[in-house]
């Protein structure tokens, strides 16, 4: 099996398409992860530069994510947003939609419906969606996931678990048979590292993390070990995020490390450990 890294568009949004696309050459990435800025210029410059990205690397992949802030809405409401939000990121033609789906304040029944109907956009536009595991949305706690399978049993996942160590207030070590059923339905890879208190360490390689950093990697040596035989590829995205993700000092509001060094450093360890 293949693993190809992808660079996360988060925390660079200061930066113009070709620039992000340079910094991604520079720093051996394969891809990207994107929520793409509402802006006709930015959308307009990302699609050529990302098709230029193509003509020179024809196995370039590129992620978009569809992600919305808080809202007070109906299911209904949400949902076509969301589907016109995906309908208009079609056309950019990208290996795999990540979806933040549904709310965990929705009943089982309108995430179900919600499920569904993006589900459906998916074969209907043969795009692969996956299912973020994030707070606030229907994955956000491991049971609850659980259930959804049942209904759904070939859903697929991005797989962030630092978000149920968040929820659980744990490094997950007694829901080792729920992170067991979910690795099957796991598509893609958030490599970020957590406390039990936060979604993010300040820097994952710091003495003081160590335990974190061997406990995340362990998880995600058995994602891959159980897919390796089962798919040609398989891409991880490094995700270390600016703040408020990354804790800062008080007063200057420093950012404690740097991110996107954290991630090209992560990108690297991962080719050590994942074999």
């Amino acid at each position: 099996m293949q693993i190809k890294y992808l660079c996360p568009f988060w925390g660079s949004e200061a930066l113009q398409p070709k620039a992000f696309l340079d910094y991604i050459k520079e720093n051996g990435y394969d891809g990207i992860e994107m929520n793409i800025p509402k802006d006709a210029i930015f959308e307009t410059q990302f699609y050529d530069v990302l098709n230029e990205a193509r003509k020179d690397n024809p196995e370039f992949i590129c992620g978009l994510q569809q992600v919305f802030g808080v809202k007070k809405e109906t299911p209904r409401e949400y949902l076509s947003k969301v589907l016109e939000r995906l309908e208009s990121m079609v056309h950019y033609k990208p290996d795999f939609f990540n979806s933040h789906t549904g709310k965990d304040h929705y009943s089982f029944e309108d995430n179900c419906m919600i499920i569904d109907a993006i589900e459906e956009f998916s074969a209907k536009r043969g795009i692969p969606v996956y299912h973020e595991i994030h707070r606030g949305r229907f994955t956000f706690h491991s049971q609850a996931t659980l259930r959804y399978l049942d209904i759904f049993p070939d859903l697929k996942f991005v797989g962030d678990f630092s978000h149920w160590c968040v929820v659980s207030e744990s490094l997950l070590q007694d829901q080792e048979e729920a992170i067991q059923k979910v690795i099957p339905h796991i598509a893609h890879l958030h490599a970020r590292v957590a406390t039990e208190q936060a979604s993010q360490v300040n820097n994952p390689f710091a003495p003081e993390w160590s335990a974190h950093l061997e406990r995340f990697t362990n998880i995600w040596k058995d994602t891959v070990g159980y897919l390796k035989d089962k798919t040609k590829q398989f891409s991880i995205t490094p995700e270390f995020g600016p703040f408020p993700y990354m804790p800062q000092a008080p007063f200057t509001q420093e950012p404690l490390s740097n991110q996107r060094e954290i991630n090209v450093k992560m990108k690297d360890y991962l080719k050590t450990q994942l074999l």
